[in-house]
């Protein structure tokens, strides 16, 4: 939805308007202000409803990251067994 309207909102720009329509958006500032309202954007939506989805995000959102954190360990145990195999080794 969000690039849907980025794509409108640039559709009209000519070439040379486009570097000084981007320029704000790259600034720090500016990316506090866009993270405080997808903060707020969260809170009305999940935290005020008391909704369960914020624990369920928690949950998914931590098992994701654990097997993002142990893939590379994984990785290396199976090409060990691959290589192990190929030279008669386990």
């Amino acid at each position: 939805m969000a690039m849907r309207n980025f794509y409108k909102e640039i559709k009209g720009l000519k070439v040379k308007e486009l570097p000084g329509y981007l320029k704000p958006m790259f600034s720090v500032s500016y990316a506090k202000n866009a993270f405080q309202r997808g903060l707020d954007n969260y809170h009305a939506k999940y935290i005020e409803t008391s909704s369960i989805d914020p624990l369920y995000h928690v949950c998914f959102g931590g098992m994701a990251l654990s097997y993002l954190l142990a893939l590379p360990e994984e990785r290396r145990h199976l090409e060990h067994l691959q290589h192990a195999r190929e030279h008669g080794g386990h």
